[in-house]
């Protein structure tokens, strides 16, 4: 009678490759790199830096800006010097231009990997999902932040040239002194970027649940645009309070004689945690997505 065979050993447990290590992989430079080489990062680029300059052409072909009927605004002390120049680019700015970049970094960015049929590479390298995630959002928040920043900077350069330099002319009356206007618009530019976390965020999660970078992209600015008509619904009262729409021109306040934050806090608060949630959703879906593509 034979002997039985001898029972198979057991499998060694799973283990890393030698010199793996999961903190390396996708490099924030290697990611930084890629997409400042992408066409629609050139193209941004340029018309956020072409913007002040149209502005100073129309202004040159229709005059000084007048009193509206509201009585005056940021536009109507746009030619008083360059401070006033970068605040009135920022005020025609904030509502919807400056909303396009930055859904387009943080939607493009996961979707236009899917799109591409590299996702699933990307992940085979392997590329832990957390690490990829974290280091995408965090390269288009960078790449967002720089176009927050590009507009009113070349805006100012540009506005101190065609109208020389000076003090900031308040609409409500008063200046505040060329030394103090820059940390003011400093403020500004962070508060309008504290408030676009949620358009980011909300680009961000769709980008992780489709596989078209134009979805992402037009959903959170489509939605975005939705939160700015319900905002302009006064029959929604205090509700409207909860809505980021709602805040976005505080950074305003930063532009009085005396810094009001009040506004800022809530409006920074509200996006803040809108941001918070839609992130972790984004996380949470992506941990357990089935990638295809």
């Amino acid at each position: 009678m034979s002997a039985a065979p001898p029972a198979p050993l057991p499998a060694p447990p799973h283990t890393a490759a030698s010199g793996y290590r999961p903190g390396r992989t996708l490099r924030l430079r290697v990611e930084a790199r890629r997409q400042l080489r992408r066409r629609r990062t050139m193209i941004v680029a340029a018309l956020l830096a072409a913007l002040p300059f149209i502005l100073i052409i129309a202004f040159a072909i229709g005059g000084t800006p007048k009193e509206g009927r509201n009585g005056p605004t940021l536009i109507d002390t746009a030619t008083a010097s360059g401070a006033n120049f970068a605040a009135t680019c920022l005020f025609v700015s904030a509502g919807f231009v400056l909303v396009v970049p930055v859904a387009l970094f943080c939607g493009d960015t996961v979707a236009s990997e899917a799109g591409w049929s590299s996702l699933r590479y990307l992940l085979a390298a392997p590329v832990p999902r957390t690490r990829l995630l974290s280091v995408k959002l965090a390269v288009a928040l960078g790449f967002s932040a720089v176009a927050l920043v590009l507009l009113p900077a070349v805006a100012l350069v540009a506005g101190t040239v065609a109208y020389g330099w000076g003090d900031l002319e308040l609409p409500t009356g008063g200046t505040l002194a060329s030394g103090d206007a820059l940390p003011r618009l400093a403020v500004a530019v962070a508060y309008i970027f504290v408030s676009q976390l949620v358009t980011a965020a909300l680009a961000f999660w769709l980008s992780t649940k489709t596989d078209a970078p134009l979805g992402a992209v037009g959903g959170a600015v489509g939605l975005t645009i939705v939160g700015n008509v319900l905002d302009a619904v006064t029959a929604l009262g205090s509700w409207r309070d909860v809505l980021p729409a709602h805040w976005q021109f505080s950074w305003a306040d930063a532009l009085q004689p005396h810094l009001e934050w009040t506004g800022m806090l809530q409006g920074a608060s509200v996006s803040v945690s809108y941001a918070i949630v839609l992130t972790a959703l984004a996380f949470r879906g992506f941990r357990t997505k089935d990638i295809v593509s």
